[in-house]
């Protein structure tokens, strides 16, 4: 059984970001922290438990992007993944997940996976769309927002139970090949082994050059972007103790706080 696990390279929301000059994504610098999308790293593990459940499967990463993708597609295998592919796109910025969806499904289409994962959604974007877009791509069954699953090898199916708004749980039997996006909270991502860390660094990555010549134009634009509205401005009070209880306590009776 051959596993493909999507993964995606995204900046640490913890570094502090600012705005490229033409509004449409973050300005990258040498200090700019990346890493694993953290939905990413629950569909890896489930690849892994599967693994270790069935002899003779093998997990294959791939990840779009730059070469500093090649770093979170060796976090992968440093997690414990067999193979890992890189298909080289070399702009930086936004790519619309229609882009990734078609590199994805054009390399895995000649690779007969039997199973392919992504995690439910980007850190960065936060659209949910280059799951279901493969899937549609390379006409296998898909199902989002999984939180388990029951796979039938003999006969080729797999039982998934999908969340639903309000609690609710769908269950679905499909048929393999099939694409599944993996809900957090399924189970908890390992951290990579001091071995799989030393494979990672010295096993050659397969390269793949993104093409996009033969797509059609983009039905969905990045017009900008930009940081949050201030919602609210701060008053602050001054003078003593008493002035400050006395200014606190008009302010609240005046937005009908206090009666």
């Amino acid at each position: 059984m051959k596993i493909l696990v999507c993964i995606k390279q995204v900046v640490c929301s913890e570094s502090s970001l600012e705005l490229n000059p033409n509004g449409k994504w973050i300005q990258e610098t040498d200090s700019t922290e990346f890493r694993m999308n953290r939905f990413d790293e629950y569909a890896l593990e489930e690849a892994l438990l599967i693994k270790e459940a069935n002899p003779g499967v093998t997990i294959d990463v791939v990840s779009v992007g730059p070469n500093r993708v090649k770093d979170v597609v060796k976090k992968g295998l440093s997690k414990g993944a067999d193979n890992g592919v890189h298909i080289l796109y070399e702009e930086s910025g936004y790519c619309p997940p229609r882009k990734i969806a078609h590199q994805i499904a054009g390399y895995a289409g000649k690779q007969s996976y039997d199973l392919i994962l992504t995690g439910v959604m980007a850190e960065d974007d936060m659209l949910c769309q280059v799951g279901p877009m493969t899937a549609s791509l390379l006409s296998i069954p898909c199902a989002v927002s999984v939180i388990k699953e029951e796979i039938d090898l003999v006969n080729r199916m797999i039982t998934v139970q999908s969340e639903m708004e309000s609690g609710k749980v769908e269950e679905v039997i499909l048929s393999l090949p099939a694409l599944l996006t993996i809900q957090t909270g399924i189970n908890q991502p390992r951290y990579p082994s001091l071995s799989n860390i030393v494979r990672a660094n010295s096993q050659e990555l397969i390269d793949v050059q993104a093409s996009f010549q033969e797509e059609s134009p983009d039905k969905v634009t990045l017009l900008s972007i930009d940081y949050p509205a201030k919602s609210s401005k701060i008053c602050i009070l001054e003078g003593s103790a008493e002035e400050k209880a006395e200014q606190l306590l008009t302010i609240f009776h005046n937005r009908s706080l206090l009666k």
